[in-house]
């Protein structure tokens, strides 16, 4: 597993270099606000994600956006599992942008085996007068494949059982050129939980943020309390509301993001419903982000350009 981290980190890396179509993109989310009154703020974020949440940022037009979420196991664990580093939990997903205000998205965990895809449409942007927030709705479903869990005698694993939804408004405003804050009210609903004391539906609050502190790399962090459920159990074992701390790095066509999160799990079900670890008990994962895009339809801006060879 640490082989195949640090090959993909190189590769990661080395692409750096090239795809400088992708590269003149990523240059035009500047981070000055819009001159002009009836033009919308740009850039409240640098990426589609904070940590594990979305962000109100949509992909451009006809951009493909190739995402490596990776999650180690538990740095308290020690050096019997080298900190983490030999258990560890990887989303690879798509994300498309279809319009400049509808963003879709698949990926694979390995966490549970699971499955789940998504879209994003944004709704509302932020002006530098009038409109004071950018709002976006984030809708998404999951389905498990692992092998059924046990079950009382007499009960059936139907495949409904393996499904969860996710319905998120995205609220954020870029108060300035260093800082951005996001809400997420959340709904998640389960078609199976541990305990029938336990409702099928989550309704969680999140908030999370952004402070630049040069102009390639700013602090992130994102917390998110549950308002009912707070005694769910995943498994037998207790769950706790997610907070994640991290700093993110932007390098020409792709934004690398490394953080700490009591949250082992990437999608919305699994680190909202059933985060087991906590930060008073010094229950950390070490985690990161990667994201490269790729222009698949070239934007009206370069195709006077001559094209350039893959």
């Amino acid at each position: 597993m640490r082989k195949a981290t640090i090959i993909t980190l190189a590769l990661f890396c080395q692409a750096t270099a090239s795809f400088s179509q992708a590269d003149k993109l990523m240059d035009m989310l500047n981070d000055e606000p819009a001159k002009k009154n009836n033009e919308a703020v740009t850039a409240t974020f640098k990426a589609t994600r904070i940590i594990n949440s979305n962000t109100v940022e949509n992909l451009a037009a006809g951009v493909l956006d190739f995402r490596i979420l990776h999650r180690f196991g538990r740095v308290s664990d020690g050096i019997d599992n080298f900190f983490g580093f030999d258990n560890a939990t990887t989303r690879i997903g798509l994300d498309y942008g279809i319009t400049k205000w509808l963003m879709v998205g698949i990926g694979h965990n390995t966490l549970r085996k699971t499955d789940d895809g998504f879209l994003k449409v944004k709704m509302l942007a932020q002006k530098n007068e009038g409109m004071p927030i950018t709002l976006s709705y984030f809708g998404g479903m999951a389905v498990i494949g692992e092998k059924p869990p046990p079950l009382p005698p007499g009960s059936e694993y139907y495949f409904s059982h393996r499904l969860s939804y996710v319905h998120q408004l995205l609220i954020a405003r870029k108060f300035s050129n260093k800082v951005s804050f996001q809400l997420m009210p959340t709904l998640i609903h389960q078609n199976l939980v541990d305990s029938s004391k336990n409702s099928n539906s989550t309704i969680a609050l999140g908030a999370g943020g952004r402070v630049k502190v040069s102009k390639r790399m700013a602090i992130t962090a994102e917390y998110y309390y549950r308002f009912n459920n707070t005694d769910m159990t995943s498994f037998g074992a207790p769950t706790f509301n997610s907070l994640s701390l991290g700093a993110e790095i932007e390098t020409g066509g792709h934004v690398f993001q490394l953080f700490f999160s009591n949250s082992l799990g990437i999608t919305e079900r699994a680190f909202v419903t059933q985060t087991t670890d906590t930060w008073e008990k010094g229950q950390l994962h070490f985690g990161f982000n990667i994201s490269r895009v790729f222009t698949i339809v070239k934007p009206k801006e370069f195709r006077g350009e001559k094209k350039e060879k893959w």
